[in-house]
Parts: C-alpha cells; structure tokens; sequence
C-alpha cells in the first residue's frame, strides 16, 4: 500500500500543541481518569456539551472547574436545586425607572464555560429553558433573541445513586449534550497518589497549581481545523448505520437521532485530530459511539429490569456490523 494515502493534509502541530498543554495542566491536580479528561478535550473541539455521572468525590466537579480556568475564558457555576427557576438561570427583565423601560439581565448561563452542578436536581420547568441555548446558543426573552459569547460550552454533573430530590432529564436535554461521560472510582495506586498529592497541597491551592493556556479565540480557530478533518464516504454509511440499527434492535424503546449520528461525526473528527490525525479510521468510531449513545437510547422495560447497560447494547450493535476496511 502506498505511503502517499497516509500523507497528513492538515498541519496539526498548533492543536496538539494546544491539547498537549491543556492536558498537562489538568493533570498537576486530576490523578487518573484519563478517559473523562480526553473526552472532554473532545468536546472542547467539537463544540459540544457534556454530561458527567459518577458518584461524589470522584473529581467531577473539579475538572470542569480545571477546564475552565485552562481557559482563558469566561466561567461561571449553577449549582441546581429543585426550587431554581428559569430566570435564576437565564435572567430576567427588570425595570429601569430611570429610562422608563424594562432592560434585560442576563444571567449566570452568559458566559463561555458554564459549570451546571448536579444538572438533575432542578424540575422540568429549569430544565427546559436549557433547550435553546444548548443547541441554539442563544436566549429568546420578551422576543429579543440575545446570542451566547463565543466560545459556549456547558459541562453538567449528575450523581447516579442518590434518587431523593432529583429528577429525570428529558430526552430532549439529553440529546443535546455531546458525551455522556462515567467516572468510575480510581483504582487503588492512583488513590494513593491523589492522598500524597492533597497530602502536599492544601485542598484551597490545588487550583492555583493551573495556568490559562489556551485563548477563546484559539478555541475558535481550533474548532475550524476539525472541520476540515476528512471522512471518507464509507465511514459516514458506517455512522448511519449505527444510528439506524439503534432504532430496529429488539433491546432499544427510542434509538438514536439524526442528531445522534452528527454528533457521532464531529465527535470521531476531533478524536481523529486529537490522535495526531487529519483523517477518521473506523477504531475512532468504535471507541466513540458509547459515550456519543449510550444517553440517546431508552432501552426496553425487559432490559431496563434485567440491568442491561446501555453501554452492552451499543457494542452488540456495533459487533453486528460490518467494519469498512
């Protein structure tokens, strides 16, 4: 086979030059995980949102704190509880009696990295005014249509356990974000690494172990490299078929979206551009179709009882088609 097919196109060096530092910083304080951060960094690039479950104290909160402050952008924290109201977290119009109008304050979600902790405490009402900025970027009140900063990105935190005082996201929440990350508990040699750690640096000074590296605007220029990332025509039918066998399978009630298979798209791209490559292979749509799903599909009543993980379904899809070569 010839070297020339293998030939990069697209000059990566400044994305992995940007992602190589992100990543260093995010780790003087995050020991283990290495998954969640990478996939993060993915959405970062693709210009996605991400949702990440995992029991308390397993660092959740903390990297996308780390995330944000790499940054050099705007952050801000929505800690969600089940009396928040839409304008606590949109804004809202107050009067000006000095002008005699109603002007427009915007609220926490303004801003470019929005940390929404504990996403699943707040009711239906909070929940649904996310739906148009998350796809949108954008918020519509009192018919004044009011654009997001540039880069947006919202990073939620759900516990998986605790069922008390929560609530179910919508489906239709759910598939705006991105990723659907799990954190699992570290194992035994990195928790001893994580006491010797905060054992050395007051709990207070970990964050200020980290440095903004990377600008809004080379997170901008960044997102337009992925778009030149090349798929070939075969892969996409790989993509689609995923998607489409999602909605057929015996084990599946709701299957994925259209919506689904874009964000598998762009989600394989930036795993392509974070590998060193300007090009997709079928490994990267493999490895990044559970995190893309395994939120967009509702399983069946039988297979919810059983506790089949969607995860496990996903992969038996996969497994039953045909990898292009």
């Amino acid at each position: 086979m010839s070297d020339e097919i293998f030939e990069q196109r697209l000059n990566l060096d400044e994305l992995d030059n940007a992602m190589h530092n992100l990543q260093a910083e995010i780790r003087k304080v995050i020991i283990g995980q290495d998954d969640m951060v990478r996939l993060i960094m993915t959405a970062i690039l693709a210009n996605g949102h991400v949702l990440i479950e995992g029991v308390p104290g397993v660092a959740k909160t903390l990297t996308a704190r780390l995330v944000a402050k790499c940054l050099k952008t705007g952050f801000s924290r929505i800690q969600f509880t089940p009396d928040l109201m839409p304008s606590d977290v949109l804004g809202t119009s107050i009067f000006n009696p000095g002008k005699g109008l109603f002007e427009f304050k915007k609220g926490p979600v303004f801003s470019n990295i929005v940390l929404i902790d504990e996403i699943n405490r707040a009711p239906a009402k909070t929940q649904a005014a996310l739906f148009e900025v998350m796809q949108e970027q954008q918020v519509t009140m009192d018919g004044i249509t009011h654009l997001m900063n540039n880069p947006f990105m919202v990073i939620a935190t759900q516990n998986p356990i605790e069922q008390e005082g929560t609530y179910r996201l919508p489906e239709a929440q759910l598939d705006r974000f991105l990723f659907k990350i799990i954190v699992p508990y570290p194992n035994e040699a990195e928790e001893v690494n994580i006491l010797q750690r905060f054992h050395q640096i007051a709990a207070d000074d970990v964050l200020n172990t980290v440095q903004p590296v990377i600008s809004d605007e080379e997170v901008i220029q960044l997102r337009r490299m992925i778009q030149h990332i090349v798929v070939e025509e075969k892969l996409i039918h790989f993509i689609a078929k995923i998607s489409v066998a999602t909605r057929s399978d015996k084990s599946i009630y709701l299957g994925a979206s259209p919506r689904a298979a874009i964000a598998l798209l762009n989600a394989a791209k930036s795993w392509a551009a974070l590998s060193g490559r300007d090009f997709v292979i079928p490994d990267d749509i493999v490895y990044i179709a559970k995190p893309v799903l395994r939120h967009r599909i509702i399983l069946t009543p039988e297979k919810e009882m059983e506790g089949t993980p969607e995860d496990e379904v996903i992969e038996k899809i996969i497994h039953s088609i045909e990898v292009p070569r």
